[in-house]
């Protein structure tokens, strides 16, 4: 399994454009946009409310070492 090429991105995009038509593709793209931003959004929410930092890992890994 390979990652994905510049051919099959492009054969990706000729087929949503035959399928949903270019009118309706920015609307598809602005909707895609928005959902990721909404996701990347909650994800930061969630870490901040859990305060979950490679730092604060580090440090709780680190008290459980001195502890054991």
């Amino acid at each position: 399994m390979g990652s994905v090429g510049s051919q099959q991105i492009l054969i990706i995009l000729i087929i949503a454009l035959v399928i949903f038509g270019a009118g309706k593709l920015p609307q598809i793209g602005d909707g895609l946009g928005k959902a990721i931003r909404n996701f990347k959004k909650s994800a930061k929410d969630a870490e901040d409310a859990l305060d979950i930092t490679p730092e604060t890992e580090k440090k709780k890994i680190e008290n459980e070492n001195k502890d054991a």
